[in-house]
Parts: C-alpha cells; sequence; structure tokens
C-alpha cells in the first residue's frame, strides 16, 4: 500500500555567516517521508541535525533546497504562511521543555487547540494529560512538576492536535534515564495511537533504533 509522502527535502543547504567566512550547516540533504513513518535523525554533535530539523519544520529556511510539509513548500511561503502551516499540521517536543510558566499544565496543553479555534480545546486537553499519567497535576504550574513530568505535558501539548509530523528533538536529553525511557516510550505510543509521523532528532541509538528508518548526518550531510 503507497503512503502519501508528507515531507520532502530536495537538495537544502543552509550557510551561515561567521568571522571565519561561510559556514555549511547543512549541505545538499534530499530524502522523503511518508505518513505515519518513524524516522531517527542521528550523528554527532555539530553534524546539523538541529539545523536540518528546524528547516523541516519551517521554523528556519534553507539558503538553497526546496521543502515540502504536507504538500506545501515552505521555500514559497512567508513566515505568517509557515506559522500557519506548524499550527495545522505540526506538534513540537524539545530538549527544554518549552512550558509558559505562567500556564497550568491544562492551560498549557490547550494552547494548541485554542490557537485553532477549537471549542473542546480543555476537555481534549484534560483527556490527553490523562494519557500521559497527568491527571491529577492538571492544575500544577510547571515550577510544580519535576522534568519528567514537564515533559510529559509537552508531549500532550505536542500530540493533542493529531499534527500530521510529530517533530521531537533530543526529548530526553536532560532526563534521567528511568525518566527517558518513560518519555520515550510514551512518545512512540501516542505517535501510534495518532497515526502521525514522527520525526526524531536523538543521540541515543537505543531510541533510534526503535524508529522505522535512521538517517545519520555526517559533516553536514547524509552519510
Amino acid at each position: 500500500m503507497t503512503r502519501d509522502i508528507v515531507l520532502k527535502a530536495e537538495n537544502i543547504t543552509r550557510e551561515v555567516s561567521s568571522p571565519e567566512g561561510l559556514l555549511t550547516i547543512v549541505r545538499d540533504v534530499s530524502f522523503h517521508i511518508e505518513s505515519r513513518e518513524t524516522v531517527a535523525i542521528v550523528g554527532p554533535s555539530g553534524a546539523g541535525k538541529s539545523t536540518l530539523l528546524a528547516m523541516l519544520a519551517g521554523l528556519d529556511l534553507p539558503t538553497s533546497g526546496r521543502i515540502s510539509l504536507a504538500g506545501q513548500d515552505l521555500t514559497t511561503l512567508d513566515e505568517d504562511g509557515r506559522a500557519r502551516l506548524r499550527a495545522e499540521k505540526v506538534g513540537f517536543v524539545f530538549q527544554s521543555f518549552h512550558l509558559i510558566p505562567s500556564l497550568t499544565a491544562l492551560e498549557n496543553v490547550m494552547l494548541p487547540l485554542e490557537l485553532a479555534g477549537r471549542s473542546d480545546a480543555r476537555q481534549l486537553s484534560a483527556d490527553m494529560l490523562a494519557r500521559v499519567g497527568l491527571a491529577s497535576r492538571t492544575g500544577h504550574y510547571p515550577r510544580q512538576l519535576s522534568g519528567g513530568e514537564q515533559q510529559r505535558v509537552a508531549l500532550a501539548r505536542a500530540s493533542v492536535s493529531r499534527p500530521a509530523v510529530l517533530f521531537a528533538d533530543e526529548p530526553t536529553g536532560n532526563l534521567d534515564m528511568a525518566t527517558g525511557e518513560r518519555i520515550t516510550q510514551l512518545l512512540f505510543e501516542l505517535n501510534a495511537d495518532s497515526s502521525t509521523t514522527l520525526v526524531l532528532v536523538t543521540h541515543d541509538r537505543s531510541i533510534a533504533t526503535r524508529c522505522g528508518r535512521v538517517l545519520t548526518m555526517e559533516n553536514g550531510g547524509l552519510r
């Protein structure tokens, strides 16, 4: 059975200016990812993994080349257009949790649904927090939660709108091994439940091997 291509990178390069001159962070990378795939991007520090992920998600643009996300060419959209596409199609989980300190766990999870104008935001968010084991913590603020609990809130927020693609950048990087394993398990369970495409940057080979495909980056290119 053929599946839709949800992400496509065509000869993308990202260059940045530095005191030493022009640096190439990502170099002539091409690949595509089908709907519901789980793909890990691995490689040493400085290989360009996070820069590649940011471009795939429309947070950054390539210097040259093209990227399409859910059928839209990111390189032809302005910043507002890319932001709208991210809101509709993308979920994020980062190494640092990026929760809003002044909002409760429930309000943090509700945020993407409220921005999308969903009237059922509160119920869906409460259900999702229960799904990640935080039914009793909905009224707590990030400062009142452990690192693992904060990452579960972040995972619930990223998953609640059932995005076409969930991007995860070192999601267990700030957690101890046992907590990281619990988060990893949840990540793959939620991904399977919602039939979302998962694109994961990780240093952890044990996490990478749980994905259906592994892309290895080295010196800005795919090996």
